[in-house]
């Protein structure tokens, strides 16, 4: 026991010690070379260099932060050895006068120090902006990735310069791609995608200059967009992949959605911003998707079911959702959301759990007719085995659908509440309350439990 107290930090096995500085921003590890001899030396074995302009010393002016910090990686690639790294993460607030430098620190990245990851972020948080700044942005060489090991390329705030003959390029190691705030024309898409034979993963946060995107790759196995929503043009989604798995959309406002060849997509997101009378149209579009995705067996959606069910273009009467046994849901519990939450669940006669999210709506929902606000709800669960309810207050509405689920669900073993508490004004708080688990024990009804997180309840039963 003595002799582990007289151990320290120094005594750790320089492997371990080169994975803790992998946490540190480049700046922090570096400094870490005053600790000791044995210290010195370790920062430029390091396999990643972290470089966040955020966490720079800020200076006055500020024009003089990015020319120490513009400084700083330039005698950081100088010291540094010539040892592969894993990840190259650089934040910086871009100006045409340091456009040599980002060039020398993008080709030694990728050419020298053959970085599996390239993270370049020009926008890093608007408070960094002012009207000079928005007016400067990086051309990426994206030719250059040709003479690297890059797997996972992710850019924001950046325009993307392709060599003349990207389709006919082939830029291999190209597995993964994140895509944020960058021009992108219909062509530079169809390029990037004949370019990269091997990109199975594909991010688009921000973008524009499109008008009929077409996302046609026979390798892409995931697909997130996301925010594609101020356009005044009517545009048109097509995507074409016949082995994708999973994919996104979040508040995205094209005209036109087209799926095809969906028989392997297992995975479906969707969320909109819940405005009542502006965003509902879209989520619908993206929602009737699932007529050609009938294989999906995991689902995220927001309850917007009732109107969808109820409007003039639901689905057929014979669609279900067979396979589908994971639901997320966000939902509020009023009888307007049980009503469509039942809506849906008669989809998806497997469903074995659920989970429910809070809904933050903007607006009010649609009124229901004096018939259904009275009517019972019915909620069909015949295979439903786990419900997880986030964000639990407590509310009056949330404690009459516990009663329901507990009164209908034939086959339902437990129920979980991730409560939070409630400020004084109403508002829900970020800090987490223990775990109520309410479980079904045979003949003898349902007991609760407290748990402090998601592992198996440890304290005394309490009978319901």
């Amino acid at each position: 026991m003595e002799e582990a107290s007289n151990q320290n930090i120094n005594d750790l096995p320089e492997e371990l010690l080169l994975r803790i500085l992998t946490f540190l921003p480049t700046l922090d590890s570096i400094q870490t070379s005053l600790i000791s001899q044995k210290w010195r030396p370790l920062w430029s074995r390091v396999p990643s260099l972290n470089l966040p302009f955020e966490f720079f010393p800020s200076y006055e002016p500020p024009l003089d932060t990015r020319q120490f910090f513009a400084e700083f990686i330039d005698r950081v690639l100088i010291l540094r050895s010539n040892s592969p790294i894993h990840t190259f993460r650089l934040s910086f607030i871009y100006h045409d006068h340091y456009g040599s430098h980002v060039d020398s620190w993008v080709r030694s990245a990728i050419t020298r120090l053959h970085a599996r990851e390239l993270h370049l972020d020009f926008f890093i948080h608007k408070d960094f902006h002012d009207e000079e700044t928005l007016n400067h942005k990086y051309d990426f060489p994206f030719s250059v990735l040709r003479n690297g090991y890059v797997e996972n390329l992710c850019v924001t705030r950046c325009d993307l310069t392709l060599p003349a003959k990207m389709s006919t390029m082939r830029f291999c190691s190209i597995g993964s791609m994140y895509l944020d705030q960058v021009y992108l024309t219909d062509q530079i898409m169809s390029d990037l995608i004949l370019g990269c034979p091997n990109l199975e993963a594909l991010e688009l946060q921000n973008c524009w200059g499109h008008h009929h995107l077409k996302i046609c790759s026979t390798r892409l196995q995931k697909l997130v967009l996301g925010y594609f929503y101020d356009s005044e043009l009517q545009e048109t989604l097509v995507i074409d992949c016949p082995n994708l798995f999973s994919i996104s959309f979040d508040c995205c406002a094209f005209d036109k959605f087209v799926l095809k060849n969906a028989s392997s997509l297992v995975e479906f997101h969707v969320d909109i911003v819940h405005l009542i009378d502006g965003s509902y149209c879209y989520w619908s579009k993206v929602v009737r998707l699932l007529l050609q995705a009938p294989n999906v067996k995991h689902l995220n959606v927001q309850n917007w079911w009732f109107k969808f069910l109820t409007s003039k273009d639901p689905f057929p009467k014979s669609f279900m959702l067979h396979n589908l046994n994971l639901l997320e849901l966000r939902t509020g519990f009023t009888q307007y959301d049980l009503v469509g939450m039942a809506a849906l669940l008669k989809l998806c006669p497997n469903l074995e759990t659920m989970i429910l999210q809070y809904l933050f709506k903007i607006g009010e929902d649609d009124r229901l007719s004096e018939e259904l606000l009275n009517k019972p709800v019915d909620l069909s669960m015949p295979s439903l085995k786990q419900v997880t309810m986030k964000a639990y207050t407590s509310t009056e509405d949330e404690l009459n659908f516990l009663k329901i689920l507990i009164g209908q669900g034939v086959a339902l073993q437990k129920i979980v509440l991730a409560r939070t508490p409630v400020g004084e004004e109403g508002q829900i708080g970020e800090r987490s309350l223990p775990l109520v688990v309410l479980y079904r024990e045979g003949s003898q009804g349902w007991k609760c439990s407290w748990a402090l997180n998601s592992a198996t309840p440890h304290s005394v039963d309490s009978e319901l």
